[in-house]
């Protein structure tokens, strides 16, 4: 499958480590969880033309929210609900509006160490994955980017989404299946085309 760095967002300046969820300004979990909720906002179906839009609206929902924060899960966790949240938002209007498919591939990808055809090879990676993730339901979506895309454990995924911990097993293994099936089909198709 396609690896997980091809939906990484270069990070902000200083890209410092997750800060513990004790008295953080805002300023601070701005820096350690940009780039966090831009891969995610991106890979939850936020298209490439509304990502800065879109991250801009979760930090928005950060900044105004962060007193409120009582700590009663992870910091990562209460920010990954905001980036449900607003990406099911950002899909709706784009469902809603009927807008075009607008993503540029080169804009996801980290090109910076890649010649040509590399870039162009994963290029076409990152479109293929991000079309194959489009297909699955939310759930098996949610669960399968915070494992497989993120790096989660299954015991982090069901903390940070409130589930049980076999649903996570259950969902995933049901997105994996589904996106073999998915990349096959493309595969096939790919074969027949002279």
């Amino acid at each position: 499958m396609v690896e997980s760095s091809l939906l990484a967002a270069p990070p902000p300046a200083s890209a410092a480590p997750h800060p513990s969820a004790e008295a953080q300004s805002f300023e601070e979990v701005y820096e350690a969880e940009f780039a966090f909720a831009w891969r995610n906002l991106r890979r939850l179906g936020v298209r490439e033309s509304q990502l800065r839009d879109a991250a801009q609206d979760v930090f928005l929902v950060v900044h105004r929210r962060l007193a409120d924060f009582e700590g009663r899960g992870t910091l990562r966790a209460w920010l990954y609900s905001i980036v449900v949240r607003v990406a099911s938002q950002y899909r709706r209007t784009r469902l809603r509006k009927d807008l075009e498919h607008t993503d540029d591939p080169d804009g996801v990808a980290d090109t910076k160490t890649l010649g040509p055809e590399d870039n162009a090879g994963q290029n076409e990676d990152v479109r293929l994955l991000l079309e194959l993730l489009d297909q699955l339901d939310e759930p098996k979506r949610e669960v399968f980017v915070l494992s497989d895309l993120e790096g989660l454990t299954a015991p982090e995924v069901a903390e940070l989404l409130e589930l049980k911990l076999n649903t996570v097993y259950s969902r995933l293994r049901a997105a994996r299946l589904e996106l073999k099936a998915a990349l096959e089909r493309c595969r096939g198709a790919e074969r027949r085309q002279p």
